[in-house]
This record gives structure tokens, sequence and C-alpha cells, in this order.
């Protein structure tokens, strides 16, 4: 909680600023910074992109004139501080918590979140989007795009650059260069803005400029006392003549993210340039924390941790991510055709152990969902096994390279979609909801999911030795299970498992759903319920003969997923028994509703959804009351409530 004394208290909407001195800028930054430290410690959050851009934040609500004035966050998770200086440091403390305000810009939340962001590399497009808006409406507003130098090298936001420079509308993009986006920036874009400080080119170029100088006759030693200056010279020279300028911004900077008073000039002349400007920031990701400055990976993304150490709780409880990241690992040593590939995410994949075992076969793409699975796709081609280890919500961005490129061909691709399912606190632009639907329709896909650690291990490696692609979805949780014994055999494909057998019913429950439902079957045992509990591994290809079996003998279905229920295994159920002419069979679908999840504690969500093994044995009581009142009494079946 915040003192009554402190500045931040003072700052009800960002016009308060306007009445600050330096020295009380200062100390503002500072509070906020350690308001954030102590509320992350406590909620979870992204710590280390926060606190990179407290002085920025800042500087840009002191020069524009917000909620009139646009500015859209790029990915969002930078935006606390924009949260905190637009009169929401009152409700900070909920942050990420069921019930309270988002980690990233909702409108929904406050007029000053022009767009909802989540995903990386769409600010540009949308602020150019409404500044056109602006000019047809004859209106005069300023639209600003803050990006970070990993979310810039998307192929998206180049793309918005191209148009915006033509277009000669006025627009600001703020690139903030930290040099740091979730795993260290790669690529062209990456090394390009590093020659800034650190180009052997530059250096030499820089000092071919200086000894020019000094051979100028009579002049020449008096110039070099202009040294600082010819360095920013040549540094802006390289950046506007062989990029921005090139693509039609006008460019300033680089300047100090951290300098209040420079980034407002910048951008206040910004707005006078009257067409599109770029401005080039450095800033310090992790700043003011040292925990977070020595290992800002470690705090880009982080649940609750001790402020005084920045050590996390310990959890003895291994991840699927973690067995994932072993089972990699075993692999690579195992077949030198194993590749694996991630778009920015090395250590929230869980491919930094591989990418130190086996750096020659591990790729780090940086955000370029798109370039990954098609490389993975012509790596297949040349006889590689490649693994493309990608969140559920960023593979959305993948849909038509793994229809396309790597379906078409009945590519060898696996694609292990870490984070599927409900993933919590990080709410409806990270939610892995719909990754069933949209694989599970594409032909010649495998699609399975793992009840636990043992059996991940065996769909992995059933997926490496199949010859036609296959995506293992599993949530962000720890796995439940006693071990893996090696070595693990690989899942039978298309395969179900009998988990328990029953007559008046059978759950078909799929990854995570199992042992809920296993739950669940415990729960209406006790009733007089007796349910079979099914583990269906398999999305597709289904086990119809399973299926079709347990229709048959009980009459009633009910379907448990961790997924939206449009397209989901319900939806393959359904389509399974209207193909074997079994409409008559009772299909009841539990699973994510056809909405967007917000955000809050997996487990507390999972529970709201009914799927937990309390609310998945209501919908089958419900499910079993129903049919019985359709036959009417002496249906067989005794029904209580849970």
């Amino acid at each position: 909680m915040l003192p009554m004394t402190s500045i931040l208290q003072q700052i009800q909407c960002p016009a308060d600023l306007r009445g600050l001195s330096d020295r009380q800028i200062g100390q503002l930054a500072a509070e906020i910074r350690q308001y954030m430290i102590d509320t992350v410690s406590r909620t979870g959050g992204h710590l280390a992109p926060n606190l990179g851009v407290v002085e920025l934040t800042i500087a840009i609500h002191l020069a524009l004139d917000c909620p009139r004035d646009k500015v859209i966050w790029d990915v969002g998770h930078q935006s606390y501080v924009h949260k905190l200086l637009t009169g929401r440091h009152g409700v900070f403390s909920s942050l990420r918590q069921q019930g309270g305000i988002s980690g990233f810009p909702r409108p929904e939340e406050s007029p000053y979140d022009c767009f909802a962001t989540g995903h990386s590399s769409t600010s540009i497009s949308a602020a150019l989007g409404m500044a056109r808006a602006r000019d047809l409406a004859g209106d005069d507003y300023t639209v600003l795009a803050v990006i970070g130098d990993g979310s810039f090298a998307s192929g998206m936001a180049f793309e918005a650059m191209n148009d915006a420079g033509h277009a000669d509308t006025p627009l600001i993009v703020i690139l903030n260069d930290n040099e740091m986006s979730i795993s260290r920036s790669v690529g062209g874009l990456a090394s390009y803005l590093g020659s800034v400080r650190a180009n052997p080119w530059r250096r030499q170029l820089r000092s071919r400029a200086q000894q020019a100088v000094l051979r100028i006759p009579v002049i020449g030693r008096a110039l070099r006392a202009l040294g600082h200056s010819i360095k920013r010279s040549v540094k802006s020279l390289i950046l506007r003549g062989m990029l921005f300028e090139e693509l039609g911004f006008m460019y300033i900077g680089p300047i100090d993210g951290h300098n209040v008073r420079a980034v407002r000039r910048a951008i206040e002349d910004a707005r006078q340039a009257g067409g599109p400007v770029l401005i080039h920031v450095i800033t310090r990701k992790g700043l003011g924390y040292a925990p977070a400055e020595a290992n800002p990976a470690r705090f880009h993304g982080t649940g609750p941790f001790d402020v005084r150490t920045g050590e996390a709780a310990p959890d003895e409880r291994k991840s699927f991510t973690s067995h994932f990241s072993d089972f990699m690992v075993r692999a690579g040593a195992a077949d030198h055709r194993v590749v694996a590939i991630t778009a920015a995410m090395a250590d929230g994949t869980g491919l930094r152990a591989f990418s130190q075992r086996f750096p020659d076969r591990f790729f780090d793409v940086g955000i370029a969902e798109q370039h990954a699975v098609t490389m993975a796709a012509g790596m297949a081609v040349g006889g590689r096994r490649p693994v493309v280890a990608v969140y559920s919500t960023f593979l959305q961005r993948a849909y038509d390279q793994a229809l396309h490129d790597v379906a078409l061909g009945r590519l060898p691709v696996v694609f292990a979609i870490d984070r599927a399912g409900i993933v919590g606190e990080d709410g409806y632009t990270h939610q892995g909801s719909f990754d069933v639907a949209f694989m599970r329709h594409i032909p010649g896909m495998t699609v399975m999911a793992p009840k636990d650690e043992a059996e991940l291990y065996g769909m992995l490696q059933a997926a490496l030795e199949h010859q036609a692609p296959c995506a293992v979805r599993y949530p962000r949780s720890a796995a439940p299970g006693a071990g893996v014994q090696y070595p693990t055999d690989p899942v039978e494909m298309g395969r179900a498992e009998v988990m328990r057998d029953g007559r008046h019913c059978a759950i078909f429950a799929l990854g995570p759903m199992v042992y809920p439902a296993l739950e669940a079957g415990r729960i209406l045992s006790a009733r007089g319920v007796s349910c079979a509990v099914v583990n269906a591994r398999f999305v597709k290809p289904l086990d119809t003969g399973l299926l079709t079996q347990y229709a048959s003998s009980t009459g009633t279905i009910i379907t448990c997923e961790d997924a939206a229920l449009p397209g989901g295994l319900g939806s393959a159920v359904l389509e399974a028994l209207s193909d074997a002419g079994m409409s008559d069979v009772r299909v009841v679908r539990l699973g994510i509703p056809d909405r967007f999840i917000e955000h809050g504690r997996r487990d507390d969500m999972l529970a709201q959804l009914g799927l937990d093994s309390r609310g998945i044995a209501a919908s089958v009581l419900r499910a079993l009351s129903e049919r019985t009142g359709a036959k009417g009494s002496g249906g067989g079946v005794h029904v209580s409530t849970v």
C-alpha cells in the first residue's frame, strides 16, 4: 500500500504530472519502481520490462494529452507504469488476480487503454489504422506506438513501417531498444541496432572520420574537440541512411530512455514533424532492482518471489515444460536428426538445456512464428526431425504455415504446444484455448494431449517416429504422476486408454482433464453412479472403436477438455457418432465456452468453468437426470446432487 505522502498517491491522471519538478519526477520514478516490485512479488507478473520503461512512460504522459491522444503498447506487458499513472494505483494490488486489473492494456478497464494488446508486433499497424481514421474524421490528436527491439524484428512490424512510411500521415513510433526480448534478441535487426554501440565496422568508420577531420588544414584539431558530436552524427547517419529514413520515417535518436526531459522533448519535436517519425530510445530492462538487472529473462514474466533475494518459492513438482526439456535433451542425444526451434522463447518453452547441449541444432528465430514453422518444414525436407516449441496462443500466428507449408507436404514436424488450455493470470490474450480447434481440421495432422509426464514422453517419442505432422499440447502446470521410467515406450497412435470402467455413462477426458475426471468418477461412484473414465489421448485420430463401444453400452458420453468447445474433442465425438449412425446417444460437452476467458489462478478458472472434479461430477449427474427424466421412471440410475 502506498503512503499518503507519496507522490504517486497524488497522481490521479497524467495531467497531474505537469506540476512536478525534476526532483519530484525522480522521486516518482523511484516510488513506481518500488511499488511494482512489492506488488509483483505477491501477484507475479512482467517485472523487468516495466522497470525498464518507468521514465519513458512518464515522459510520454508529460508530452501527450491522453486519453485524447492515443498510446498503443506493443505486447502490452510493459503497461504497468501506464496503469499507475492513469488512475489505477489504488487497485494495482489486484494485478492479474481474478476480478482485478489485467496485466495488459484493456479498453474495458480504462479509456487510457485505447487498444487491447497481448501479442507482439501489432502496435504500429494498429497505430497507423487509428491515425488514418483520425485523418478521415478531420481530427488532429497524436497517435503513438511503443514497440521493443524484439517485437520490431517481426515481419508484421516491417509491413506496417513500410506502409506508414509512404502514407505520410502523422504518426510516432518509439523504438524501445533494451537489447533484450524474452530471450536475447536475434537476427539482422538486433545486430543492426547493436551496431549503434558495438559494431566494429561502425568503430572503423568513426575512426576514419576522425582521421579525415584531423587532416583538414588549420581547423582539423579544433574540429576534433567536437568528437562527441561526430560520434552522434556517425551513429545517426548509419541508422537514418540504412533503414528508417529509407522507409519514409524521420529518425530521432538514439536517446537515453531514462532521461525524462530528453524523451519528452523528442516526442514534442516529433509532434511538430507532420509525418511519420521514429524515436529510438535506449533503456535498461530491470533497472532499479538488482536481481532483475542481473537476470532480466528470469524476471520478464515471474511468479511470486522474495523481494530481498529475488528467489521464487520452490516448487517440488516439475512442470510439463520441465519434462519436455528433459525429453528433448535425451532425444537429441539419441538421434542426431532432432533439431529444436523456438521463436524467442528458449527459456519459456524449456529449450535452454537443449541449446546448451546441442548449440548447432538449436535455432532461435526471434519473434517470428510464421518463419519458424516454415523453416521447420524446410528442415524436415532436408532429413531433420524438427521440433517447434511454441506457446498455444502464439501458434495462432502460424496457422497458415502449419496448414500450407507443413501439412500439405505431410512433413514430419512436431509441434510442442506449451501453455495449452487455461494459462491463468495472463488472461484472455494468452489463454491457450484454440489450438485443438484449428489444428484438428488440418488434413494429416495428429493432435494429442498427455495426462502426465510419462505420457508426455511417450507422445513426444511417438511424434518423432511418425512420418507426418504431429501436435502435442500440454498445460502451464505441474505434471501429475510418479515419474518417468526410461526408456519410455511410444504411445500407440489413435489408441485411447480406459482408466475406469462403468455401466451408466462414460467420460472421455483429454490431457490434464483425465485426473479430475477420475476423481469425478469416484465422487459419482459414492452416489451410485457407475461412470467409465477414458483417457482420450487423441483428438485426431479419435479412437472411434472405443467411443462407439461405450456409446452403445451406456447411451451417455461426457467429453471433458481444457480447450474451446467449438471444434474441440466434444465436436470430434459428435461427428464420429453421427458418422456411425448413433445420433441418439446423449453427448455432454465440457470445456472452454465460446468466449474469451479472463485472468485469474488456473485452478480457480477451471473450477469456475466446471472443469474441476466436483464440476465434472455435477455435469454428469445433470446429464443422467435429464436422460432419466426423458425416459421416465425406472431408468435404473439413481441420481443425487453433488
